[in-house]
């Protein structure tokens, strides 16, 4: 016959968690319902003074913030205004004129034909694409920082492979504080989240090496942010 093993430390802690749970289905049952409870609170932490304000002032802020962050911004009055949009900052860095674009909606109805110079494709990237262009869920006006998320209308891809990413933001869905853009997913997909969230502020730069800032380091070299006009706050 085997001697029992000598109770370890470890195990001996485990052991007295284990006895200090009951686990009948009335007490798994109430602690679903207290986690669940609490998630769904959704209780804010400190708000910063800064993220309150009308919606001027927060698209002020994130313009401020988002150009701290070496983000370039250009404001655009509506969908027709972004093939001419594209085309001048495709110009003034002197890039191929291609660009592969996120299936959205907002994109795919766009007139790019007024711009036949453009060669538009959509769809992910496999990392041959110098430009992309994505539709960004949200913004969030305190840090200038883009809200990113995975789906059939927005390729991951686009956000770290090319090394120029343009993204459109629609002033209507900027957010003032990370809480909020938060609950406007989960608004969203009434409680369930998207598989991925990227939430990007400025283009990729390290100072691992040295100490020597580096841009691209871990997706585009540059971001340029083209803020769609559609609640009309100036």
């Amino acid at each position: 016959m085997t001697a029992p093993k000598p109770e370890t430390g470890r195990s001996k802690i485990l052991g007295n968690i284990r006895k200090s749970f009951d686990n009948s289905d009335k007490a798994r049952t109430e602690r679903l319902a207290t986690v669940d409870a609490r998630i769904r609170a959704q209780r804010p932490n400190v708000i910063p003074a800064r993220a309150s304000g009308d919606a001027k002032a927060l698209l002020d802020l994130f313009i401020t913030q988002a150009e701290q962050a070496s983000a370039t911004t250009a404001r655009v009055d509506g969908p027709d205004d972004l093939p001419r949009a594209v085309l001048a900052y495709l110009t003034a860095n002197a890039l191929p004129l291609r660009l592969k674009a996120a299936p959205h909606a907002t994109l795919t109805n766009v007139a790019w034909s007024e711009q036949p110079s453009l060669d538009m494709t959509f769809g992910a990237t496999t990392g041959t694409d110098e430009a992309a262009l994505s539709m960004a869920f949200s913004g969030v006006a305190e840090t200038g920082t883009l809200v990113l998320h995975s789906g059939p209308e927005s390729p991951t891809t686009l956000n770290f492979l090319p090394d120029h990413h343009l993204v459109v933001l629609r002033t209507s869905v900027l957010a003032g504080t990370y809480e909020a853009a938060w609950s406007a997913l989960r608004n969203a997909g009434n409680g369930a989240m998207p598989r991925t969230v990227n939430w990007v502020t400025g283009p990729s730069r390290s100072g691992d090496i040295d100490q020597t800032l580096l841009m691209g380091a871990h997706g585009p070299r540059s971001l340029h942010i083209l803020i769609l006009d559609d609640k009309k706050t100036v």
